[in-house]
């Protein structure tokens, strides 16, 4: 089985793919390939080359990490011609050597020694991240996946030109913005759920920010400046996205995607495609998708965090319960914390000795990070329920 969150996992992707590769026709096939999927819209639903029972217990991190390599290998097999791995691999990381922004430092905890794949898994980890404070994390994820498919377009014109285009990913990026700026406009009225759009996006951005976008008119945009299919379907794809976060659309909204689609030169059967493919994707997935579920940032923040404890927590276990028999007076305080309120004291005492367990264990590290350590309540509440047999032996021990 795979495990995303453990070094081997691209090894072992790439051993399970034997005959599993689809084979797209053209372009505009893999794109509508890679919308089908979620990938477009931020919340992966599916894959073409993976079975359900592979991503069971996966994290909405590790499911997007997976797509995020799954997609750049499609279109590297679409513009190459060819499906060796190693090949991939090493242009894969060459890619966001070249198209990592000064001052974004995340390369530099690649150690060079190490596998090209392993230095993949490193890359790949870090770039679905959006900012080292946790619970921001938690809330922005649907939206900030969206724009990681510009990771994909930029390899697509790196496998092209063999660079990447001076200042490509900037202009992108900058056009995203300023295109979902004005679908935002075109909106009659404006909903919670716009300015939570708006958040989300300013937290996925790398070299512009939403707030300084002067979003213009549709003409001075200079769209002639991306000319593929995948390019135009992907900014088309992102307005329908600000359209529709409220569940509806309006006359004015629609129209004002056959606007752009017209600027695109497109027809207008792709506009329609458009609207009607997120359309569908939402009827489908609105309930488990996190930005349509929102109503209480603190209830979203620990729905999302006890699932990621409880996870991390059953593939952990057998080391947990390791450092915490070593460790005989937390054990004794985590006891008494199940049938008494700790005092101030004492729960500095556990919250210390938690921490440096969670340094022993990389896959703990979470609690680690600024904001971190407002999960270790649920990671408190969780372990007299997953390791019982420990507890039940210090209770007879008292």
């Amino acid at each position: 089985m795979i495990n995303p969150s453990a070094s081997g996992w691209i090894d072992k992707f790439f051993a399970q793919l034997k005959n599993k590769l689809p084979v797209y026709a053209n372009s505009h096939d893999f794109y509508r390939s890679v919308r089908d999927s979620g990938f477009i819209y931020g919340h992966v639903v599916s894959f073409s080359n993976i079975d359900a029972t592979v991503t069971k217990g996966w994290t909405t991190e590790e499911i997007t990490k997976v797509a995020l390599l799954n997609t750049l290998y499609d279109v590297y097999r679409l513009v190459e011609k060819q499906d060796d791995p190693k090949v991939f691999i090493s242009r894969t990381i060459a890619l966001y050597k070249e198209k990592t922004p000064e001052g974004f430092e995340f390369l530099k905890k690649v150690l060079p020694a190490s596998s090209l794949s392993h230095q993949l898994e490193e890359i790949l980890d870090e770039r679905i991240k959006t900012n080292s404070n946790i619970i921001s994390r938690s809330f922005s994820h649907i939206l900030t996946n969206a724009l990681l498919f510009m990771d994909v377009l930029a390899y697509r014109q790196y496998l092209i030109n063999n660079e990447i285009p001076a200042k490509y990913l900037k202009k992108l990026e900058e056009t995203v913005m300023s295109i979902v700026a004005l679908a935002l406009k075109a909106k009659d009225h404006r909903s919670e759920y716009d300015d939570l759009l708006i958040k989300l996006f300013e937290s996925s951005v790398r070299y512009t920010k939403f707030s300084t976008i002067n979003e213009g008119t549709l003409e001075k945009l200079e769209l002639d400046y991306f000319a593929s299919k995948p390019e135009k379907n992907y900014l088309l794809d992102m307005a329908g996205m600000a359209i529709w976060s409220d569940g509806k659309a309006q006359e004015t909204e629609i129209e004002f995607l056959y606007r752009l689609s017209a600027q695109m030169e497109m027809n207008d059967e792709i506009a329609a495609e458009s609207i009607a493919s997120f359309a569908v994707f939402i009827k489908m997935n609105r309930k488990e998708i996190p930005f349509f579920r929102y109503s209480n940032p603190v209830k979203h923040f620990y729905d999302h965090a006890s699932q990621s404890v409880v996870l991390l927590i059953n593939r952990n276990k057998n080391r947990l319960i390791k450092e915490l028999s070593n460790n005989g007076e937390l054990m004794l305080l985590l006891t008494h914390s199940t049938h008494r309120n700790l005092d101030e004291k004492e729960k500095k005492k556990v919250k210390k000795q938690l921490l440096e367990i969670c340094k022993t264990v990389p896959s703990l590290t979470l609690f680690l990070l600024p904001g971190g350590s407002l999960l270790l309540p649920l990671l408190i509440k969780f372990i007299p329920q997953l390791l019982p047999t420990v507890f039940n032996e210090n209770l007879d021990n008292e």
